[in-house]
């Protein structure tokens, strides 16, 4: 008894008495995600974890947006810190004493929408050795500004800037200056990308500047002169500034231009053969995307034919990644230019090719060609015929054929061969619950993502046909929106599966209702687990059946992981604020804005590895034991 009495207490004490010198350098190695886990285990735990925050080099949080009052005691002053990430959508000027610091080199800042101007000049006065700089929504809000000198201080002070990314409406920046500050520019930047910006200012940005009395024979020097990679969305994309970005940026690996005209483009302000002809003239770029949006304006690249993409071409012999959007004259003679001219490439993307047929992928096998990442979408002549063309390439681990409308079941037989497929888009296409079954024979052990979006034919017999319960599965993300016939007993049938989703996708199913909330919050992923753990998105936007039943279902401890949510706006506020104070780390989107990250099958692959921890330990340790009024849900309901 004494032995066993002796051995209790042992094990009670052994962690206070291990050195918290010791734990704190284990926990270094450590991300914030497993932090918070080991914080909650204990007292010893929690206190060095609450210690080392002083000397933690990376501080990564951007799968929740806290408060300022939360966020201050996790970010103290560290001298080794190097790297911060955060969602500062709650966040405003406020909170850039402790964000900023010396040492950072990495800094990216997501929904900055309260901040000002002064964020961009603050960063250059208190992070001098920054290499990496993200700046999303920046001054979004009514009321802010952004002074161009802020955009000068940041260029003086981050003398060692590398990647520069600022994602939201540059032309807010005074047009007559903007292009002066960038003659200042750090010549260490090697990669620049903006989330808006006229093809005007583009121009003017990169054109060198005119001294005056100099002698034209005098060589200018040029802005950027190291700029690798340009991502730029655009009003217009246009020759000339085609030519300008061509001509002045000679190390270009890598460009990307999108443009989302608001009317048919004038000769002036669009791209023509004479201007694609221009790209590529230095001979170095690995990755090419041009694309027009058809998001506000049904335009296309209708100045652009076979001719411009043969010219293109002939100087893409090295190309990496090709994408082509909206360009509505090019036939097929034009894109099979491209795959026989361009043997190293392995990423295809062509989005509106209207004259695209099954006749660009006929002699596929024949060529030396590992593509890996193919996306065709909105080309409605592709058929079941050209996708087994395609497919007869092995290696692909990203297929995206949305809104192919003639592809069906023969094609799903032949992806179904494809042993290292990982995501798969298919929404919108003619298939059938019987042709998913061979998906689950081959291809779906591999897969991490499906989208069947939009497949009318399919009911909840899918769900059975997808999911072999013979079979392992390593889906993680699931798009089953828009399906008329998907009902709650094929949810039940999700359910026993047992599959570990984290994204859940069923916007406009008329046909959910409560009884899939209950039965999603009810799931246990194993015996052990926690129910409904996995998810982090569930997206139930306009869902027919969808009550405020559900919201008893949607607050703790089911669904302890979720971050994201969609519902209907005809929620009652009530209810939805009930909700917030329950969960204030939950997005919830009730506008039928998509939920997450979108395009993400694009980018690699390791991509889909995730952290599944059981229970959300980042609130219980921002919020302690206080476990909210779990009664206002309810109380909302009876007063709605």
């Amino acid at each position: 008894m004494a032995n066993s009495s002796d051995s209790g207490v042992y094990q009670q004490m052994s962690l206070d008495l291990l050195p918290s010198a010791l734990l704190a350098t284990v926990m270094t190695k450590l991300d914030i995600a497993s932090i918070r886990s080991l914080a909650c285990t204990c007292k010893a735990f929690h206190s060095c974890a609450s210690y080392m925050l002083c000397f933690i080099p990376n501080f990564h949080l951007l799968d929740i947006a806290p408060s300022a009052d939360f966020l201050r005691p996790l970010i103290p002053p560290n001298p080794y810190i190097r790297s911060l990430k955060v969602d500062c959508m709650r966040l405003d000027d406020s909170s850039l004493d402790y964000l900023l610091q010396p040492t950072l080199q990495e800094l990216c800042l997501h929904n900055c929408a309260d901040f000002s101007g002064r964020l961009l000049s603050q960063v250059g006065q208190y992070c001098k050795d920054l290499r990496f700089l993200y700046l999303s929504s920046l001054a979004e809000k009514r009321g802010r500004s952004i002074d161009v000198f802020d955009l000068e201080v940041l260029f003086g002070g981050c003398t060692q800037l590398e990647t520069l990314i600022l994602m939201f409406d540059v032309s807010m920046f005074l047009r007559h200056n903007f292009a002066r500050v960038w003659s200042i520019a750090p010549a260490t930047l090697l990669s620049l990308e903006m989330g808006y910006i006229s093809s005007v200012m583009v121009t003017e940005l990169l054109s060198p500047p005119v001294v005056p009395y100099q002698s034209f024979e005098h060589i200018r020097p040029s802005i950027l002169p190291g700029l690798q990679k340009l991502c730029l969305s655009v009003d217009y994309i246009t020759d000339t500034m085609v030519s300008t970005i061509t001509k002045n940026l000679n190390c270009l690996t890598h460009l990307d231009l999108r443009d989302s005209p608001i009317m048919e483009p004038r000769l002036a302000f669009d791209l023509t053969n004479a201007g694609i002809q221009q790209i590529n003239l230095h001979g170095r770029l690995k990755h090419l995307s041009l694309v027009r949006s058809q998001e506000i304006f049904p335009a296309y690249f209708k100045r652009v034919n076979d001719l411009g993409i043969l010219l293109m071409a002939d100087r893409c012999s090295d190309m990496e990644s090709i994408c082509l959007g909206g360009f509505c004259q090019v036939t097929d003679t034009g894109f099979r230019t491209i795959l026989h001219s361009c043997a190293k490439i392995f990423k295809l993307r062509i989005y509106h090719g209207p004259h695209l047929t099954d006749l660009v992928f006929h002699d596929m096998a024949a060529t030396s060609l590992t593509l890996t990442h193919v996306s065709l979408r909105w080309c409605n002549f592709l058929t079941n015929h050209g996708v087994a063309r395609l497919v007869s390439n092995g290696n692909l681990s990203v297929l995206d054929l949305r809104d192919c409308r003639n592809i069906g079941d023969e094609a799903l037989q032949t992806i179904s061969n494809l042993s290292k497929l990982k995501a798969l888009l298919i929404d919108g296409s003619d298939i059938s619950d019987m042709g998913l079954s061979h998906l689950s024979k081959g291809a779906m052990r591999s897969l991490v993502s499906l989208s069947i979006r939009g497949c009318k034919r399919l009911t909840d017999n899918c769900i059975s046909f997808l999911f072999d319960e013979s079979s392992d599965c390593e889906l993680r993300e699931l798009d089953l929106s828009n399906i008329p016939n998907l009902s709650d007993a094929g949810v039940l049938l999700l359910a026993k599966r047992r599959i570990p989703l984290l994204e859940l996708r069923m916007r406009q199913c008329p046909l959910i209702s409560d009884t899939s909330i209950m039965v999603l919050a009810s799931m246990k992923v194993d015996e052990e687990g926690w129910y409904g753990s996995s998810l982090r998105l569930l997206d139930l936007y306009n869902c027919g059946g969808i009550t405020q039943l559900s919201f008893q279902w949607l607050k703790r401890p089911y669904f302890p992981r979720l971050r994201w949510l969609g519902v209907s706006s005809s929620v009652s506020r009530d209810v939805l604020e009930a909700l917030s104070r329950n969960r204030p780390f939950l997005h919830v989107a009730f506008h039928g804005e998509e939920l997450g990250t979108t395009g993400q099958w694009d980018n690699s692959d390791d991509l889909y590895m995730h952290d599944y921890d059981e229970v959300d330990e980042l609130e219980q340790w921002l919020e302690g034991e206080n476990e909210g009024d779990d009664e206002d849900i309810q109380e909302a309901e009876n007063n709605a």
